[in-house]
């Protein structure tokens, strides 16, 4: 394993944007290893007053629908305007590596290489909803290096897009043309949660995509707002030829500027920086569960009663409760 840099080092290198030094940062954040995760959390703490600066957005979407060459272009156009743009790419894990599998670096080869732009694929590490539990953790440091938008996008498979949309300011889902097949299969979560419905790929069959956006739109304008600032809407883009990337940024920034005018922005950090401690929280008191050895026996007594069906899973919690909350036992 490469050797760790010491935590100035870490503090100094992030703040002054060096891309490799934020890389190595975000390796160090996402480690579970109990070496690591001591100084992962001085780290935090160091750049906590850096964090919260830059502009979230989370975009999802199936495989194939484009959000890799879509994010490229919207990248793109946002460096040529001089912004600094991260992307957390977050991958499905390799269950035996636990490393990404799709390496979005390599999918978004042109921006990559752009000196104003970071991408980082990080693997979920089987969290829930296929969200790298350490997803906010590198949101923060990405801000703390000075990207002033910030794009997270999500692998688009099961509590994912709930869960971005937690942790972002604006969530974009992009859909292929095919309305149909779309609206029958799209999960009503995705609606719920989504300020901006893309359909992508329009120059393939524009037919197609002019009647999906119809169906979208008018879709959105039946389900109730998450908030009463902003409408949802559905609008057509082509990431591959660059048509309507313009129009979806000024959706975005429009967006931002209707929370803003109506104080409402502020409350929606709010609401995400308590929903991370709860998250953190679950995490770290399943981490204390596992790791401690006066606990680790009985846990293991519990889970593996369960496994077997000789527990109920419900009951299973509650002797895991009972564990977590009774005195600690001394030890011989």
């Amino acid at each position: 394993m490469k050797a760790r840099l010491a935590l100035n080092a870490y503090v100094e290198g992030v703040r002054a944007g060096d891309r490799a030094v934020l890389g190595q940062a975000i390796t160090l954040v996402e480690s579970e290893l109990s070496s690591d995760r001591a100084m992962a959390r001085a780290l935090l703490e160091a750049l906590a007053p850096d964090g919260g600066r830059a502009h979230r957005i989370g975009i999802t979407g199936v495989p194939g629908v484009g959000k890799s060459t879509f994010i490229e272009a919207l990248g793109k156009k946002l460096t040529a305007e001089g912004h600094r743009v991260a992307v957390l790419s977050v991958d499905p894990s390799s269950t035996r590596s636990r490393g990404s599998i799709l390496g979005d670096k390599t999918r978004m080869q042109e921006l990559s290489r752009d000196p104003l732009a970071f991408v980082r694929p990080s693997p979920t590490g089987g969290s829930l909803g296929g969200v790298a539990r350490h997803t906010r953790e590198a949101m923060l440091l990405c801000e703390a290096a000075g990207y002033e938008l910030l794009f997270v996008e999500t692998v688009g498979v099961g509590q994912s897009e709930i869960t971005v949309a937690e942790m972002v300011d604006f969530f974009l889902a992009l859909m292929l043309p095919g309305a149909g097949d779309e609206l029958q299969g799209i999960k009503r979560g995705i609606l719920e949660v989504a300020d901006l419905i893309v359909v992508n790929k329009a120059d393939a069959d524009r037919p197609a995509a002019e009647i999906a956006r119809s169906e979208y739109g008018r879709t959105l304008r039946l389900m109730q707002p998450k908030t009463p600032h902003w409408q949802a809407r559905a609008m057509l883009c082509s990431a591959l030829t660059g048509e309507g990337i313009d129009e979806v940024w000024s959706t975005v920034l429009a967006h931002r500027e209707a929370l803003s005018a109506a104080g409402a922005w502020e409350a929606q950090r709010a609401e995400q920086r308590e929903a991370a401690m709860w998250r953190a929280f679950e995490a770290r008191v399943i981490d204390s569960l596992r790791a401690q050895v006066g606990l680790r026996s009985e846990v293991e007594r519990i889970a593996a009663l369960v496994r077997a069906a000789t527990m109920p899973i419900d009951q299973g919690v509650e002797a895991l409760l009972e564990v977590l909350l009774s005195p600690p036992r001394a030890e011989g």
